[in-house]
Protein backbone atom coordinates (compact mmCIF):
# COMPACT_ATOMS: atom_id res chain seq x y z
CA UNK A 1 0.00 0.00 0.00
CA UNK A 2 2.93 2.05 0.87
CA UNK A 3 4.04 1.73 -2.54
CA UNK A 4 0.70 2.30 -4.28
CA UNK A 5 0.38 5.79 -2.56
CA UNK A 6 3.28 7.00 -3.71
CA UNK A 7 3.57 6.19 -7.38
CA UNK A 8 -0.65 6.80 -7.57
CA UNK A 9 -0.02 10.79 -8.19
CA UNK A 10 1.97 9.79 -10.95
CA UNK A 11 0.05 7.12 -12.80
CA UNK A 12 -3.27 9.54 -12.76
CA UNK A 13 -1.21 12.11 -14.12
CA UNK A 14 0.20 9.76 -16.76
CA UNK A 15 -3.42 8.71 -17.69
CA UNK A 16 -4.66 12.11 -17.53
CA UNK A 17 -2.41 13.57 -19.75
CA UNK A 18 -0.59 10.96 -21.65
CA UNK A 19 -2.77 7.77 -22.35
CA UNK A 20 -5.60 9.58 -22.48
CA UNK A 21 -5.02 11.99 -25.10
CA UNK A 22 -3.19 9.39 -26.49
CA UNK A 23 -6.29 7.03 -27.02
CA UNK A 24 -8.58 10.30 -27.75
CA UNK A 25 -6.50 11.52 -30.78
CA UNK A 26 -6.66 7.88 -32.26
CA UNK A 27 -10.35 7.85 -32.72
CA UNK A 28 -9.98 11.26 -33.59
CA UNK A 29 -8.33 9.87 -36.68
CA UNK A 30 -11.00 7.68 -36.96
CA UNK A 31 -13.17 10.73 -38.20
CA UNK A 32 -13.13 13.28 -40.45
CA UNK A 33 -13.97 17.08 -40.42
CA UNK A 34 -14.24 19.32 -37.16
CA UNK A 35 -16.11 20.63 -33.85
CA UNK A 36 -19.27 19.44 -34.01
CA UNK A 37 -19.40 18.21 -38.00
CA UNK A 38 -17.06 15.19 -37.07
CA UNK A 39 -18.06 11.81 -38.50
CA UNK A 40 -16.95 8.48 -38.70
CA UNK A 41 -14.91 7.45 -41.55
CA UNK A 42 -12.59 4.48 -40.38
CA UNK A 43 -9.31 4.01 -41.77
CA UNK A 44 -10.27 6.38 -44.82
CA UNK A 45 -7.73 8.60 -43.33
CA UNK A 46 -4.81 6.28 -43.30
CA UNK A 47 -5.60 5.10 -47.19
CA UNK A 48 -5.76 8.96 -47.80
CA UNK A 49 -1.82 8.85 -46.58
CA UNK A 50 -0.58 6.39 -49.65
CA UNK A 51 -2.40 9.34 -52.35
CA UNK A 52 -1.21 12.43 -50.46
CA UNK A 53 1.69 14.02 -52.27
CA UNK A 54 2.08 16.62 -49.44
CA UNK A 55 2.63 13.72 -46.60
CA UNK A 56 4.80 11.86 -49.08
CA UNK A 57 6.85 14.80 -49.10
CA UNK A 58 7.17 15.83 -45.54
CA UNK A 59 7.96 12.36 -44.74
CA UNK A 60 11.01 12.55 -47.24
CA UNK A 61 11.88 15.55 -45.75
CA UNK A 62 11.99 14.61 -42.37
CA UNK A 63 13.85 11.26 -43.27
CA UNK A 64 16.69 13.24 -44.57
CA UNK A 65 17.19 15.89 -41.88
CA UNK A 66 16.92 12.08 -39.82
CA UNK A 67 19.56 10.67 -41.90
CA UNK A 68 21.97 13.61 -42.06
CA UNK A 69 21.30 15.77 -39.43
CA UNK A 70 21.47 13.12 -36.42
CA UNK A 71 24.86 11.23 -37.01
CA UNK A 72 26.05 14.29 -37.03
CA UNK A 73 25.10 15.56 -34.72
CA UNK A 74 25.74 12.36 -32.41
CA UNK A 75 29.77 12.48 -34.12
CA UNK A 76 30.12 16.10 -33.15
CA UNK A 77 28.69 15.45 -29.51
CA UNK A 78 31.16 12.86 -29.02
CA UNK A 79 34.29 14.09 -30.59
CA UNK A 80 33.58 17.59 -28.33
CA UNK A 81 33.06 15.85 -25.12
CA UNK A 82 36.14 14.00 -25.62
CA UNK A 83 37.99 16.85 -26.25
CA UNK A 84 36.59 18.77 -23.24
CA UNK A 85 37.26 15.48 -21.03
CA UNK A 86 40.36 15.99 -21.11
CA UNK A 87 42.01 16.95 -17.50
CA UNK A 88 45.00 19.26 -19.47
CA UNK A 89 42.42 21.18 -20.74
CA UNK A 90 42.50 24.89 -19.68
CA UNK A 91 39.09 27.06 -19.47
CA UNK A 92 36.89 23.57 -19.59
CA UNK A 93 34.07 25.01 -18.14
CA UNK A 94 33.70 27.69 -20.59
CA UNK A 95 33.99 25.18 -22.96
CA UNK A 96 31.28 23.63 -21.76
CA UNK A 97 28.85 26.29 -20.90
CA UNK A 98 29.49 27.98 -24.49
CA UNK A 99 28.48 24.69 -26.20
CA UNK A 100 25.68 23.87 -24.00
CA UNK A 101 24.20 27.23 -24.12
CA UNK A 102 21.57 27.19 -27.39
CA UNK A 103 19.79 24.18 -25.83
CA UNK A 104 18.53 26.74 -23.19
CA UNK A 105 17.97 29.73 -25.77
CA UNK A 106 14.05 30.37 -26.63
CA UNK A 107 13.27 28.18 -30.36
CA UNK A 108 11.78 30.98 -31.63
CA UNK A 109 14.29 33.93 -30.88
CA UNK A 110 17.38 31.37 -32.88
CA UNK A 111 15.26 30.51 -35.46
CA UNK A 112 14.71 34.05 -36.23
CA UNK A 113 18.56 35.15 -35.40
CA UNK A 114 19.47 32.03 -37.91
CA UNK A 115 16.50 33.24 -40.41
CA UNK A 116 18.36 36.81 -39.95
CA UNK A 117 21.72 35.52 -40.43
CA UNK A 118 20.98 33.13 -43.39
CA UNK A 119 18.93 35.83 -45.35
CA UNK A 120 19.96 37.14 -48.99
CA UNK A 121 22.11 40.00 -47.21
CA UNK A 122 22.81 37.96 -43.91
CA UNK A 123 25.88 37.75 -41.83
CA UNK A 124 26.54 34.77 -43.82
CA UNK A 125 26.26 35.50 -47.47
CA UNK A 126 28.40 38.55 -46.51
CA UNK A 127 31.30 36.59 -44.87
CA UNK A 128 31.44 34.05 -47.84
CA UNK A 129 31.63 37.02 -49.96
CA UNK A 130 34.02 38.87 -47.99
CA UNK A 131 36.60 35.57 -48.51
CA UNK A 132 35.65 35.53 -52.20
CA UNK A 133 34.32 31.93 -51.36
CA UNK A 134 30.97 33.02 -53.72
CA UNK A 135 30.38 35.05 -56.38
CA UNK A 136 26.67 35.77 -55.39
CA UNK A 137 24.47 35.47 -52.43
CA UNK A 138 23.26 31.86 -51.81
CA UNK A 139 19.55 31.36 -51.59
CA UNK A 140 19.57 29.44 -48.44
CA UNK A 141 16.07 30.28 -47.65
CA UNK A 142 14.39 30.28 -51.33
CA UNK A 143 16.49 27.33 -52.71
CA UNK A 144 14.70 23.66 -51.63
CA UNK A 145 18.57 21.92 -51.03
CA UNK A 146 20.01 25.34 -49.46
CA UNK A 147 16.82 25.57 -47.09
CA UNK A 148 17.32 21.63 -45.79
CA UNK A 149 21.21 22.64 -45.19
CA UNK A 150 20.01 25.76 -43.35
CA UNK A 151 17.57 23.87 -41.07
CA UNK A 152 20.21 21.19 -40.35
CA UNK A 153 22.77 23.54 -39.46
CA UNK A 154 20.06 25.16 -37.10
CA UNK A 155 19.30 22.15 -35.35
CA UNK A 156 23.05 20.51 -35.37
CA UNK A 157 24.14 24.29 -33.97
CA UNK A 158 20.96 23.90 -30.92
CA UNK A 159 21.12 19.98 -29.75
CA UNK A 160 24.68 19.23 -30.39
CA UNK A 161 25.92 20.47 -26.54
CA UNK A 162 22.50 18.95 -25.55
CA UNK A 163 23.76 15.32 -25.84
CA UNK A 164 27.72 16.71 -25.18
CA UNK A 165 26.41 16.88 -21.25
CA UNK A 166 25.24 12.85 -21.79
CA UNK A 167 28.29 11.50 -22.74
CA UNK A 168 30.55 13.62 -20.86
CA UNK A 169 28.92 12.39 -17.90
CA UNK A 170 29.73 9.11 -19.10
CA UNK A 171 33.37 9.71 -19.84
CA UNK A 172 34.00 11.41 -16.20
CA UNK A 173 32.38 7.73 -15.10
CA UNK A 174 35.33 5.89 -17.00
CA UNK A 175 37.44 4.64 -14.95
CA UNK A 176 41.07 6.58 -15.71
CA UNK A 177 43.00 3.63 -15.15
CA UNK A 178 42.11 1.67 -17.90
CA UNK A 179 43.12 4.38 -20.48
CA UNK A 180 46.03 4.17 -18.98
CA UNK A 181 46.56 0.18 -19.57
CA UNK A 182 46.06 0.73 -22.87
CA UNK A 183 48.37 3.34 -23.38
CA UNK A 184 51.62 1.10 -21.88
CA UNK A 185 50.08 -1.62 -24.07
CA UNK A 186 50.93 0.72 -27.09
CA UNK A 187 47.39 1.80 -27.90
CA UNK A 188 46.64 4.68 -30.01
CA UNK A 189 44.36 7.78 -29.16
CA UNK A 190 42.39 6.33 -31.88
CA UNK A 191 42.62 3.01 -30.98
CA UNK A 192 41.54 3.90 -27.05
CA UNK A 193 38.24 5.69 -28.47
CA UNK A 194 36.84 2.91 -30.59
CA UNK A 195 38.23 0.10 -28.58
CA UNK A 196 37.23 1.54 -25.03
CA UNK A 197 35.09 5.28 -25.31
CA UNK A 198 32.44 3.96 -27.78
CA UNK A 199 32.12 0.71 -26.39
CA UNK A 200 31.63 1.72 -22.55
CA UNK A 201 29.63 5.27 -23.75
CA UNK A 202 27.22 2.38 -25.93
CA UNK A 203 24.37 2.71 -23.89
CA UNK A 204 24.38 6.65 -23.41
CA UNK A 205 24.76 6.40 -27.38
CA UNK A 206 21.80 4.53 -27.93
CA UNK A 207 20.30 6.61 -25.14
CA UNK A 208 20.86 10.13 -26.78
CA UNK A 209 20.54 8.34 -30.75
CA UNK A 210 16.87 7.26 -29.50
CA UNK A 211 16.08 10.53 -28.21
CA UNK A 212 17.44 12.61 -31.15
CA UNK A 213 15.54 10.36 -33.35
CA UNK A 214 12.38 11.48 -31.92
CA UNK A 215 13.09 14.79 -31.62
CA UNK A 216 13.81 14.89 -35.60
CA UNK A 217 11.14 13.05 -36.07
CA UNK A 218 8.82 15.75 -34.49
CA UNK A 219 11.24 18.76 -35.97
CA UNK A 220 8.28 22.14 -36.01
CA UNK A 221 9.48 25.34 -34.63
CA UNK A 222 12.78 25.47 -37.03
CA UNK A 223 11.04 24.89 -40.14
CA UNK A 224 8.44 26.97 -39.29
CA UNK A 225 9.77 29.96 -38.14
CA UNK A 226 12.97 29.78 -40.50
CA UNK A 227 11.54 28.62 -43.70
CA UNK A 228 8.02 28.11 -43.19
CA UNK A 229 8.11 25.00 -45.18
CA UNK A 230 9.33 26.78 -48.30
CA UNK A 231 10.27 26.96 -50.87
CA UNK A 232 6.67 25.37 -51.73
CA UNK A 233 7.06 22.35 -49.62
CA UNK A 234 10.53 21.68 -49.92
CA UNK A 235 11.88 22.09 -46.63
CA UNK A 236 7.83 21.15 -44.78
CA UNK A 237 8.06 18.34 -41.79
CA UNK A 238 5.49 15.77 -40.92
CA UNK A 239 4.76 18.13 -37.45
CA UNK A 240 4.29 21.34 -39.81
CA UNK A 241 2.27 19.48 -42.37
CA UNK A 242 0.00 18.44 -38.94
CA UNK A 243 -0.65 21.80 -38.13
CA UNK A 244 -1.10 22.96 -41.77
CA UNK A 245 -4.47 20.18 -41.72
CA UNK A 246 -5.03 22.05 -38.16
CA UNK A 247 -4.99 25.22 -38.56
CA UNK A 248 -3.63 26.88 -42.09
CA UNK A 249 -5.95 24.99 -44.65
CA UNK A 250 -9.76 23.83 -44.07
CA UNK A 251 -9.14 22.75 -40.75
CA UNK A 252 -9.48 18.76 -40.55
CA UNK A 253 -8.76 17.51 -37.36
CA UNK A 254 -9.18 13.71 -38.03
CA UNK A 255 -6.44 13.47 -41.16
CA UNK A 256 -4.18 15.56 -39.12
CA UNK A 257 -4.49 13.08 -35.90
CA UNK A 258 -3.90 10.09 -38.75
CA UNK A 259 -0.90 12.11 -39.92
CA UNK A 260 0.02 12.42 -36.31
CA UNK A 261 -0.12 8.47 -35.65
CA UNK A 262 2.72 8.06 -38.47
CA UNK A 263 4.84 9.68 -36.43
CA UNK A 264 4.36 7.32 -33.63
CA UNK A 265 4.37 4.74 -36.12
CA UNK A 266 7.92 5.59 -36.92
CA UNK A 267 9.49 6.27 -33.81
CA UNK A 268 8.47 3.03 -32.64
CA UNK A 269 10.25 1.14 -36.05
CA UNK A 270 12.93 3.31 -35.68
CA UNK A 271 13.86 2.79 -31.96
CA UNK A 272 13.36 -0.94 -32.38
CA UNK A 273 16.13 -1.08 -35.37
CA UNK A 274 18.39 1.13 -33.33
CA UNK A 275 18.15 -1.48 -30.15
CA UNK A 276 18.63 -4.23 -32.72
CA UNK A 277 21.37 -2.81 -34.02
CA UNK A 278 22.83 -1.68 -30.65
CA UNK A 279 22.52 -5.24 -30.12
CA UNK A 280 20.28 -4.82 -26.65
CA UNK A 281 17.71 -7.49 -26.67
CA UNK A 282 16.54 -6.01 -23.13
Amino acid sequence: MAGWLFTILSIVLIVTFVFYPMIQAFILSLKSGMGNNLKFVGIDNYKRLFSDDTFKKAVLNTLIYLVVQVPIMILLALFVSVLLNDKKLKGKGFFRTAIFLPCVTSLVAYSVIFKSIFSNDGLMNKFLMDLHLIASPIQWLTSPLWAKLTIIIAITWRWTGYNMIFYLAGLQNIDSSIYEAARIDGASAVKQFFKITVPLLKPIILFTTITSTTGTLQLFDEVMNITKGGPGNASTTISQYIYNLSFKYSPNFGYAAAVSYTILFMIVILSLIQFKVAGDDK
